[in-house]
């Protein structure tokens, strides 16, 4: 008969909205071992695996702390609960933990008092002093909090199905996945495995179970809005207008590299692929794109995720993976580039794919001497690629529709190699992008945006060669060269007109919200400060560039400051499931010119 060896769950803690799939080990009866599910429709040898999931509510009330989901609150802000910020962000498990969190917390306070406008004293009110006998936090939070009395009432009236001295056995599933739902927030969950034989419809030997920790609310990261940079009103409002569009740039960080071991500080369940896909799936969804642009988007995500569940949302999609002449893992893992573009907006004209290992064997060809190719080829072969697409616009726009011509656009999505001691690998990929681009540009007068993760700092020589056309031949970047692909110096160059679009904030006039912005940019460069935090590195690799020629930035979205992250300031964080922050901009396209 079958028999069932072990169960075991891959993230620790479950979180609503977030898929639930056990590893489900068994011992077939001819002594084999497999994953492979058992159904009724299908049983071995007249047994079958059945599956339940069920909610254990217990007759005690349970609050979560907001900072720490895995423990239990002691603590409740009454700030929070009189400003009707979300109850689930007021809980703290200690008081040590609302005081570490409080530079954070305050801001939560700090835009509810905003948006209500109360005066000075109501606010006070709203406030209060911080309690030192109920907390032990220092007076300078500026806060007060209640001791939360867990265990005072029941959470969920539902329907009994089981019951164990205080427990409530609540059925909520009978297949092997289970996804939490709100009215789990709080609950531990129990999965259950029983071999059944077909013959009597009964479970033969002991119940297989596995009990989770208490389900948590899925943590959001604060909400970004657009930020216009013409005085245009675009208050509440992502999705673009009739006349614009908006593209999306966003490496989304693949499971393959997002380890504990590069990633320690973010918890594990926060870094599982169960957990990061519905989050990013959320986030990306919310930003309302015409076009998205996805970098490190592993091969198996693609296919069996993204491009399902964006489809449900109105989007098509193309993806290159990377070739993988360097990579060693799995087919199915590798990463590349996808571009999504939403079907009302936009219909498919054209597609290239830029493979960089097939030009370093060009080049190399040309280049290279015969004893030298195979130590250029280690070298220029890493597997990185880029995504053309040429895409026609079905909305109207001044200045095109009286010429009656086509509206297209041409939209570039690349991953640049990320080695840091390969600068002349770097700025040959971009160098090689751009002649590409240049080649389309001529064939077509067609609007041009080149986005992606290029793991190029401004200021570098693939940052330079992109927004200034070229690169100073005395640039520091140019000593890294031990092929000579990258002399004369002179030859570094491209006629686009590229713009990158976040330094049109450099350019703004006054205002608060500008301001704030303005604060998050490098004056030096005119780029945001970072697009990248983790422990290790903070700054910016990930760009889009605009043909100013023929298109305007009318908005982007707001930059994220240190203090909108956790306080640690790392990513990923259970709030942000990448160790990027996405880049969007809206686009109108500039009347045309009859010549």
């Amino acid at each position: 008969m079958l028999t069932v060896l072990r169960l075991h769950l891959p993230s620790d803690i479950p979180i609503v909205g977030c898929e639930l799939s056990p590893y489900v080990l068994i011992r077939h009866p001819d002594k084999s071992v497999s994953t492979d599910d058992v159904p009724e429709s299908f049983p071995i040898e007249g047994y079958f695996l059945r599956y339940k999931w069920y909610r254990v509510e217990s007759d005690k009330k349970v609050a979560i702390c907001s900072i720490h989901p895995s423990e239990q609150a002691t603590l409740q802000c009454i700030g929070c609960v009189k400003a009707k910020i979300p109850v689930a962000k007021s809980y703290h498990c200690t008081p040590k933990c609302f005081s570490d969190a409080w530079q954070h917390h305050r801001v939560l306070h700090e835009r509810a008092a905003s948006a209500v406008k109360e005066t000075g004293d109501e606010e006070e009110d709203m406030y209060g002093r911080f309690n030192n006998a109920t907390s032990g936090v220092n007076n300078n939070s500026n806060a007060s909090v209640q001791a939360v009395a867990n265990g005072t009432s029941q959470l969920h009236p539902a329907a009994v199905t089981q019951r164990n001295g205080g427990e409530t056995w609540v059925e909520v599933g009978r297949s092997k996945t289970y996804t939490p739902t709100a009215d789990d927030i709080g609950h531990v969950l129990t999965f259950e495995c029983n071999v059944v034989a077909s013959e009597t419809n009964s479970s033969v030997g002991h119940a297989n179970t596995i009990v989770t920790s208490r389900v948590i609310p899925a943590p959001l990261p604060s909400p970004r809005k657009l930020i216009s940079v013409t005085n245009a009103d675009v208050t509440g409002r992502l999705n673009s207008s009739s006349g614009t569009f908006t593209v999306l740039s966003y490496n989304v960080l693949c499971e393959s590299n997002a380890t504990s071991d590069l990633y320690g500080y973010c918890p594990s369940w926060a870094l599982s692929w169960s957990y990061r896909r519905q989050n990013l799936l959320r986030e990306i969804v919310d930003y309302h794109a015409d076009i998205v642009c996805l970098q490190e988007v592993q091969s198996d995500h693609y296919r069996e995720f993204f491009e399902p569940e964006l489809d449900k949302h109105g989007y098509q999609g193309l993806f290159k993976r990377k070739t993988a002449e360097a990579y060693n893992g799995s087919d199915q893992t590798i990463d590349g580039c996808a571009t999504f573009f939403r079907r009302e907006r936009f219909s498919h004209v054209k597609k290239y794919e830029v493979e960089f290992n097939k030009a370093a064997q060009s080049l190399t060809d040309a280049v290279v001497a015969n004893a030298q190719k195979k130590t250029a080829l280690n070298r220029l072969v890493k597997d990185n690629v880029a995504l053309i697409v040429v895409l026609e616009a079905k909305f109207g726009n001044q200045g095109v529709d009286t010429l009656g011509k086509r509206q297209l656009v041409c939209v570039a999505n690349t991953h640049v190699n990320v080695h840091n001691d390969l600068k002349d690998v770097k700025l040959w990929q971009v160098h090689t992008l751009l002649k590409g681009l240049e080649k389309i540009a001529a064939s077509a007068d067609i609007p041009m945006l080149v986005s992606g993760d290029f793991n190029s700092i401004p200021g570098s020589a693939p940052h330079a060669l992109l927004a200034m056309g070229k690169v100073d031949p005395v640039h520091p970047d140019l000593v890294v060269d031990p092929l000579g692909i990258l002399r004369p110096a002179t030859k570094l160059t491209h006629t686009l007109p590229l713009v990158s679009a976040y330094s049109s904030f450099a350019r703004m006039g006054a205002g608060l919200g500008n301001e704030q912005q303005k604060r998050r940019v490098d004056p030096h460069t005119n780029e945001p400060l970072f697009t990248s935090c983790t422990r290790e590195f903070i700054g910016t690799l990930d760009y889009i560039f605009y043909s100013a020629d023929s298109l305007t930035v009318e908005s982007l979205l707001e930059l994220v400051d240190e203090d909108t992250l956790r306080k640690d300031t790392a990513l990923p964080s259970p709030e942000w499931s990448s160790d990027h922050i996405a880049l969007l901009a809206e686009f109108q396209c500039k009347p045309r010119i009859r010549r």
